[in-house]
């Protein structure tokens, strides 16, 4: 009888400790860097950064000078924008969700479909395709160097280079690399205030590392694995990545999205189908709909409802103070 009650004493011990240790590890796993990435041949610069905030929010790099780089990646909704789909040239709806630009120093490649290999690549991607700021390459150089401003500016930030292709293309995924996440709730909890977030958010976060199965493509700091993957949406006409590599397991893969502000960033997934954190749970839960590209991370997860709350809880935890992004004077 002295032997049982030591035993389970024991285990009373010993369990916390190893469940407290898995926790500690995990956090580990979610840690925010400590600095920005900037790539060798485009390398960080006050000056370069402000001339790229400025054709961020510039008109006149969209052919009817009406659209600019936030009509689709909006500050105040997580930078994206609150459509299920983008709006491009002449009102027309665009066929895909507007994909955050936060973080993006740490993604690649770029787009639902990934069909940038980089963010110099993507940043040009908008302005010249005709059905969103439609204004060729070569006319948007003619219409910039036009402004004394900018000549000034592009001379100061790309010194005897002027205004290129690669200058504007440097300039804007510079300042993009900048579009980081504040310090989260998430972020002060790993790093050791246990009172940043609630119980529930804590419970939601082991779920979503085990049973949800959440981080089987939601990891690192970002939340993404930089993968692109069926998850089962109801949609069997987007092709996804399948249009630029014609492999039958990229039908209907899409980039996994990093979570970063996600309750700001409402509706979900590429064709903004599911309009609320609730609903795109709900999706995972079903495992999604069965086709012969569906990938094998996706299976029916049976949650309850405080589950799910949990989960939400968490998800919640992940967006900061709000930015404050003042808007850039632009040149003239």
């Amino acid at each position: 009888m002295k032997y049982c009650l030591i035993i389970k004493l024991l285990l009373i011990l010993v369990i916390p400790f190893n469940i407290l240790a898995d926790i500690s590890a995990l956090k580990e796993q979610y840690k925010r860097p400590n600095s920005i990435p900037f790539p060798a041949d485009n390398q960080y610069s006050a000056t370069k950064a402000m001339l790229g905030k400025m054709l961020f929010f510039d008109p006149r790099l969209s052919k009817d000078e009406n659209l600019n780089c936030s009509s689709c990646h909006n500050p105040s909704f997580g930078w994206e924008v609150p459509r299920a789909k983008a709006v491009g040239a002449q009102a027309q709806e665009l066929p895909r969700h507007a994909p955050t630009v936060l973080n993006m120093a740490w993604v690649e490649p770029f787009f639902w479909d990934g069909r940038a290999a980089t963010l110099e690549e993507q940043s040009l991607g908008p302005i010249e395709s005709n059905v969103e700021m439609n204004l060729p390459i070569q006319e948007a150089i003619q219409r910039l160097s036009k402004i004394e401003g900018y000549r000034d500016w592009f001379e100061k930030a790309f010194p005897s280079k002027g205004i290129s292709k690669e200058t504007i293309s440097k300039a804007i995924a510079t300042y993009e690399r900048t579009i980081v996440s504040s310090q989260a709730p998430f972020d002060l909890w790993i790093n050791g205030e246990e009172d940043a977030i609630s119980d529930s958010a804590k419970n939601g976060f082991t779920l979503f590392n085990g049973k949800a199965q959440c981080a089987a493509c939601h990891t690192g700091w970002n939340f993404t694995d930089n993968k692109f993957h069926d998850a089962g949406v109801f949609d069997n006409v987007d092709l996804g990545r399948y249009e630029l590599t014609k492999q039958e397991y990229d039908k209907h893969a899409f980039k996994t999205p990093g979570l970063r502000n996600i309750n700001e960033r409402a509706p979900y997934m590429h064709d903004g189908s599911l309009v609320s954190l609730e609903s795109v749970i709900v999706h995972y839960m079903s495992g999604g709909m069965p086709r012969p590209s569906l990938s094998p991370l996706m299976s029916p997860i049976a949650l309850n409802a405080e589950e799910m709350k949990d989960i939400i809880e968490f998800l919640h935890t992940l967006t900061g103070p709000a930015m404050v992004v003042s808007l850039p004077i632009l040149p003239q």
